[in-house]
């Protein structure tokens, strides 16, 4: 299931460790703060434990979003899109 994880968190240690929780569960960064990938369920509820434990509940937000493909088809990217420098080629593949 393609995935999006969106966080804000103020904390530069806690955000990069939300960040890397991202990267080893198998999700790319698209922005800064966006990390898109195909996760299955098992990984989703995993990164959602590991964010739990990492931020703090009163500042902090994390959003995973899980979408079907057909709605996932439906996602309009307009403007430049993604920083290219942290955008994977599996990731603009999803796109152009």
């Amino acid at each position: 299931m393609t995935v999006w994880a969106i966080y804000d968190i103020s904390d530069d240690k806690k955000r990069s460790r939300v960040a890397k929780a991202c990267k080893n569960i198998g999700l790319y960064r698209v922005q800064k703060s966006v990390f898109l990938g195909d996760l299955n369920k098992n990984e989703i509820d995993e990164l959602v434990l590991k964010s739990k434990d990492i931020i703090d509940h009163e500042t902090d937000a994390v959003y995973i979003f899980p979408l079907c493909e057909d709605d996932f088809k439906k996602v309009r990217v307009l403007g430049r899109a993604f920083d290219p420098s942290l955008v994977s080629d599996e990731i603009r593949a999803k796109f152009f």
